[in-house]
Protein backbone atom coordinates (compact mmCIF):
# COMPACT_ATOMS: atom_id res chain seq x y z
CA UNK A 1 0.00 0.00 0.00
CA UNK A 2 1.26 3.40 -0.55
CA UNK A 3 1.43 6.25 2.12
CA UNK A 4 -1.26 8.72 1.98
CA UNK A 5 0.43 12.10 0.45
CA UNK A 6 -0.52 15.48 1.99
CA UNK A 7 -2.19 18.03 0.33
CA UNK A 8 -0.49 19.88 -2.06
CA UNK A 9 0.33 23.40 -1.09
CA UNK A 10 -1.50 26.07 -3.82
CA UNK A 11 -2.08 29.46 -3.07
CA UNK A 12 -5.63 31.31 -3.63
CA UNK A 13 -4.14 33.15 -6.47
CA UNK A 14 -2.65 29.62 -8.00
CA UNK A 15 -5.99 27.78 -7.52
CA UNK A 16 -7.69 30.61 -9.32
CA UNK A 17 -5.71 30.34 -12.05
CA UNK A 18 -6.13 26.29 -12.32
CA UNK A 19 -10.10 27.13 -12.04
CA UNK A 20 -10.11 29.59 -14.59
CA UNK A 21 -7.69 27.46 -17.24
CA UNK A 22 -10.26 24.20 -16.59
CA UNK A 23 -13.12 26.23 -17.18
CA UNK A 24 -12.05 27.59 -20.41
CA UNK A 25 -13.14 25.54 -23.48
CA UNK A 26 -10.52 26.90 -25.11
CA UNK A 27 -7.75 25.53 -22.97
CA UNK A 28 -6.24 22.16 -24.33
CA UNK A 29 -7.18 18.69 -22.94
CA UNK A 30 -3.75 18.39 -21.27
CA UNK A 31 -3.64 21.25 -19.37
CA UNK A 32 -7.49 20.67 -17.92
CA UNK A 33 -5.82 17.62 -17.19
CA UNK A 34 -2.82 18.96 -15.02
CA UNK A 35 -5.39 21.18 -13.72
CA UNK A 36 -8.08 18.67 -12.59
CA UNK A 37 -5.12 16.35 -11.07
CA UNK A 38 -3.74 19.66 -9.35
CA UNK A 39 -6.81 20.74 -7.86
CA UNK A 40 -7.90 16.97 -6.37
CA UNK A 41 -3.75 17.05 -5.04
CA UNK A 42 -4.75 19.98 -3.31
CA UNK A 43 -8.00 18.49 -1.60
CA UNK A 44 -6.01 16.18 0.02
CA UNK A 45 -6.73 12.94 -2.47
CA UNK A 46 -4.73 10.07 -2.55
CA UNK A 47 -2.42 9.81 -5.37
CA UNK A 48 -3.44 6.45 -6.72
CA UNK A 49 -6.99 7.42 -6.83
CA UNK A 50 -6.56 10.38 -8.32
CA UNK A 51 -5.14 8.08 -10.99
CA UNK A 52 -7.44 6.08 -10.81
CA UNK A 53 -10.16 8.76 -11.43
CA UNK A 54 -8.70 10.83 -14.09
CA UNK A 55 -7.13 7.55 -15.78
CA UNK A 56 -3.66 8.66 -15.64
CA UNK A 57 -0.82 6.38 -14.26
CA UNK A 58 0.64 7.27 -10.65
CA UNK A 59 3.56 8.44 -11.85
CA UNK A 60 2.71 11.04 -13.72
CA UNK A 61 0.38 12.29 -11.17
CA UNK A 62 3.49 12.42 -8.95
CA UNK A 63 6.09 13.57 -11.53
CA UNK A 64 3.17 16.94 -12.20
CA UNK A 65 2.96 17.40 -8.23
CA UNK A 66 7.14 17.44 -8.20
CA UNK A 67 7.21 20.14 -11.31
CA UNK A 68 4.41 22.36 -9.77
CA UNK A 69 5.98 22.54 -6.61
CA UNK A 70 9.29 23.81 -8.29
CA UNK A 71 7.92 25.60 -11.03
CA UNK A 72 4.30 26.89 -10.27
CA UNK A 73 1.99 27.24 -12.96
CA UNK A 74 4.65 26.81 -15.64
CA UNK A 75 4.37 22.98 -15.01
CA UNK A 76 0.63 23.18 -16.02
CA UNK A 77 1.14 25.66 -18.90
CA UNK A 78 4.55 25.44 -20.32
CA UNK A 79 5.43 22.55 -22.52
CA UNK A 80 7.70 19.90 -21.38
CA UNK A 81 9.77 18.24 -24.16
CA UNK A 82 12.57 15.26 -22.70
CA UNK A 83 16.23 16.30 -23.01
CA UNK A 84 17.81 14.12 -26.07
CA UNK A 85 21.31 14.51 -26.94
CA UNK A 86 21.29 15.01 -30.27
CA UNK A 87 23.51 13.29 -32.77
CA UNK A 88 26.13 15.47 -35.05
CA UNK A 89 27.46 14.26 -37.82
CA UNK A 90 31.32 14.63 -37.18
CA UNK A 91 34.12 14.02 -39.70
CA UNK A 92 34.77 10.69 -37.69
CA UNK A 93 30.77 9.85 -37.82
CA UNK A 94 30.99 9.67 -41.35
CA UNK A 95 34.30 7.74 -41.60
CA UNK A 96 32.82 4.91 -39.46
CA UNK A 97 29.35 4.93 -42.23
CA UNK A 98 30.91 4.58 -44.98
CA UNK A 99 33.62 2.04 -43.33
CA UNK A 100 30.71 -0.22 -42.25
CA UNK A 101 28.93 -0.07 -45.58
CA UNK A 102 31.81 -0.35 -47.63
CA UNK A 103 33.86 -3.05 -45.92
CA UNK A 104 31.12 -5.18 -43.92
CA UNK A 105 27.97 -6.95 -43.87
CA UNK A 106 25.33 -6.79 -41.53
CA UNK A 107 25.05 -10.21 -39.56
CA UNK A 108 21.58 -11.27 -40.39
CA UNK A 109 23.01 -13.01 -43.88
CA UNK A 110 21.99 -9.97 -45.64
CA UNK A 111 23.76 -8.93 -48.85
CA UNK A 112 24.28 -5.07 -48.24
CA UNK A 113 23.45 -2.82 -45.46
CA UNK A 114 20.19 -0.80 -45.88
CA UNK A 115 19.66 2.66 -44.28
CA UNK A 116 17.15 1.41 -41.35
CA UNK A 117 19.55 -1.74 -40.61
CA UNK A 118 22.80 0.45 -40.78
CA UNK A 119 21.03 3.35 -38.33
CA UNK A 120 20.03 0.73 -36.07
CA UNK A 121 23.99 -0.99 -36.17
CA UNK A 122 25.52 2.07 -35.07
CA UNK A 123 22.40 3.75 -32.99
CA UNK A 124 21.91 6.69 -35.21
CA UNK A 125 19.45 8.18 -37.03
CA UNK A 126 18.27 7.10 -40.42
CA UNK A 127 18.50 10.62 -41.79
CA UNK A 128 22.12 11.09 -41.20
CA UNK A 129 22.98 7.45 -42.66
CA UNK A 130 21.10 8.88 -45.96
CA UNK A 131 22.72 12.10 -46.23
CA UNK A 132 26.25 10.59 -46.07
CA UNK A 133 25.10 7.60 -48.54
CA UNK A 134 23.77 10.72 -50.83
CA UNK A 135 26.67 13.00 -50.40
CA UNK A 136 29.23 10.12 -51.36
CA UNK A 137 26.98 8.21 -54.04
CA UNK A 138 26.93 5.60 -52.44
CA UNK A 139 24.32 2.83 -52.78
CA UNK A 140 24.57 -0.58 -51.82
CA UNK A 141 21.52 -1.92 -52.81
CA UNK A 142 22.83 -1.47 -56.81
CA UNK A 143 24.91 -4.52 -58.43
CA UNK A 144 26.54 -4.24 -61.82
CA UNK A 145 27.36 -7.37 -63.85
CA UNK A 146 29.42 -8.00 -67.08
CA UNK A 147 30.83 -11.00 -69.18
CA UNK A 148 33.71 -12.14 -70.05
CA UNK A 149 34.39 -14.83 -72.73
CA UNK A 150 37.11 -17.46 -72.47
CA UNK A 151 37.56 -17.54 -76.12
CA UNK A 152 41.08 -16.75 -77.36
CA UNK A 153 39.75 -15.45 -80.40
CA UNK A 154 37.14 -13.26 -78.74
CA UNK A 155 39.01 -9.96 -79.06
CA UNK A 156 39.66 -10.60 -83.17
CA UNK A 157 35.68 -11.84 -83.32
CA UNK A 158 34.99 -8.37 -81.69
CA UNK A 159 36.96 -6.49 -83.91
CA UNK A 160 34.94 -8.59 -86.96
CA UNK A 161 31.69 -7.61 -86.00
CA UNK A 162 32.53 -3.97 -84.81
CA UNK A 163 33.66 -3.69 -88.06
CA UNK A 164 30.42 -4.88 -90.22
CA UNK A 165 28.67 -1.89 -87.95
CA UNK A 166 31.77 0.57 -89.03
CA UNK A 167 31.97 -0.18 -92.50
CA UNK A 168 29.18 -2.71 -93.91
CA UNK A 169 30.39 -4.91 -97.23
CA UNK A 170 27.71 -3.68 -100.00
CA UNK A 171 24.36 -5.31 -100.05
CA UNK A 172 25.29 -6.75 -96.49
CA UNK A 173 22.43 -8.20 -94.36
CA UNK A 174 23.93 -7.43 -90.15
CA UNK A 175 22.14 -9.46 -87.74
CA UNK A 176 22.44 -8.88 -84.21
CA UNK A 177 21.35 -11.43 -81.46
CA UNK A 178 21.12 -10.01 -77.81
CA UNK A 179 20.47 -12.96 -75.63
CA UNK A 180 20.01 -16.23 -75.48
CA UNK A 181 17.35 -17.64 -73.58
CA UNK A 182 17.71 -20.41 -70.42
CA UNK A 183 21.57 -20.08 -70.38
CA UNK A 184 22.71 -18.92 -67.17
CA UNK A 185 26.53 -17.89 -66.76
CA UNK A 186 27.36 -20.46 -63.63
CA UNK A 187 31.37 -20.08 -63.33
CA UNK A 188 32.71 -17.07 -61.58
CA UNK A 189 36.81 -17.18 -61.54
CA UNK A 190 36.93 -13.54 -61.04
CA UNK A 191 36.91 -11.71 -58.22
CA UNK A 192 33.91 -9.62 -56.87
CA UNK A 193 34.80 -6.05 -57.40
CA UNK A 194 33.40 -4.70 -54.15
CA UNK A 195 31.11 -1.70 -53.29
CA UNK A 196 32.96 2.19 -53.21
CA UNK A 197 31.56 5.46 -53.21
CA UNK A 198 29.92 6.45 -56.76
CA UNK A 199 30.99 2.95 -58.11
CA UNK A 200 28.27 -0.16 -57.41
CA UNK A 201 29.37 -3.69 -56.64
CA UNK A 202 30.32 -5.39 -60.06
CA UNK A 203 30.50 -9.30 -60.50
CA UNK A 204 31.83 -10.50 -63.70
CA UNK A 205 31.24 -13.22 -65.33
CA UNK A 206 33.11 -15.96 -67.20
CA UNK A 207 31.27 -17.53 -69.90
CA UNK A 208 32.19 -19.04 -72.95
CA UNK A 209 28.89 -20.30 -74.23
CA UNK A 210 27.21 -17.43 -75.18
CA UNK A 211 29.97 -15.56 -76.37
CA UNK A 212 30.35 -18.43 -79.61
CA UNK A 213 27.14 -18.16 -79.92
CA UNK A 214 27.21 -14.61 -80.23
CA UNK A 215 30.44 -14.11 -81.82
CA UNK A 216 29.81 -16.97 -84.47
CA UNK A 217 31.79 -16.16 -87.82
CA UNK A 218 29.10 -14.36 -89.87
CA UNK A 219 28.92 -14.62 -93.87
CA UNK A 220 28.57 -11.34 -95.60
CA UNK A 221 28.30 -12.21 -99.32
Amino acid sequence: MFSVAAPLAISSDQKRELDLLLRNGNSPQKVALRCKVLLLAQQGMANARIADQLQVSRPTVLALRAAFTKDGLTAVTGIRRRKRSPKVLTPELEQRILDTTLKTRPGDGSTHWSVRTLAAHLRVSRTIVHRVWKRHDVQPHRVERFKLSKDPEFEQKVRDIVGLYLNPPDRALVLCVDEKSQIQALDRTAPILPLRPGIPERQPTITSVTERQLYSPLSTS
